[in-house]
């Protein structure tokens, strides 16, 4: 089965005009997917573990100065790089559209994160460990990966089996805005919009259409799933 034949493909808009990049998606996702804490250490020595980074850029002469803010994470391409150089297809794409990580094949080449141009993917040096008490906040929904694979954003997926899971034993269609990943919910300023480009009635295939619109080096031809708003102006329907 192909993206266009699938019933669902899950994308994510965006809005550059809205982010003040408070850091709140890039918490909200540490604690929804067991992402372990990173130490001094280990940050200063490249070992960070983050599936979403704030990225930021200064706008104008000092002393008119504007900062801009880029959240940055997997961008579940269409035509992913870092799909076929996986020996083990451990890195994978779904008929609905995300590129999917297989940790218990993972052997760690690093392959994937070395073919991605978005320096998104994260290899995961230690041992997971929380400090007291936030071990007991760890979600049931989300294993617990060992040292030694590779980690990426995956759009909340076990969100996203959570809700088609709720709409079928409901006898319904999964509605727009059901499903909403924990940077989505989190965004204070609501910058992130989440929902399925097969829909065109829905929020985030209307902002897909937007004349802000644009991809992440588009012209590579990876085709990611995430579409950014330029700043400017607000177009936020519904």
């Amino acid at each position: 089965m192909n993206i266009e034949t699938s019933e669902f493909h899950w994308g994510m808009v965006i809005d550059l005009d809205r982010c003040t990049g408070c850091g709140a998606c890039v918490t909200a996702c540490q604690a929804e997917n067991n992402i372990p804490i990173s130490e001094q250490d280990g940050i200063a020595n490249g070992r960070n573990l983050h599936w979403i980074r704030i990225e930021r850029y200064w706008e104008g002469e000092f002393p008119h100065v504007r900062a801009r803010f880029l959240p940055m994470l997997c961008q579940h391409c269409d035509d992913a790089p870092c799909e076929p150089v996986c020996p083990v297809y451990a890195s994978y794409h779904n008929p609905e559209g995300l590129n999917g990580q297989v940790y218990n094949r993972c052997v760690g080449t690093r392959y994937c994160a070395n073919n991605c141009p978005y320096a998104v993917r994260v290899f995961n040096f230690f041992n997971p460990k929380w400090p007291k008490p936030l071990e007991q906040q760890l979600s049931p929904d989300v294993t617990v990966r060992s040292r030694g694979v590779m980690e990426k954003c995956s759009f909340c997926i076990q969100r996203i089996r959570r809700g088609k899971e709720q709409a079928s034993l409901e006898n319904r269609k999964l509605l727009d805005g059901e499903v909403m990943p924990a940077c989505a919910q989190t965004c204070p300023p609501q910058a992130i919009i989440f929902g399925d480009l097969n829909d065109p009635d829905s929020r985030v295939s209307k902002l897909a259409r937007s004349p802000r619109r644009f991809r992440l080096f588009e012209d590579l031809g990876t085709e990611p799933s995430v579409i950014y708003l330029k700043g400017g102006g607000h177009d936020h329907p519904g």
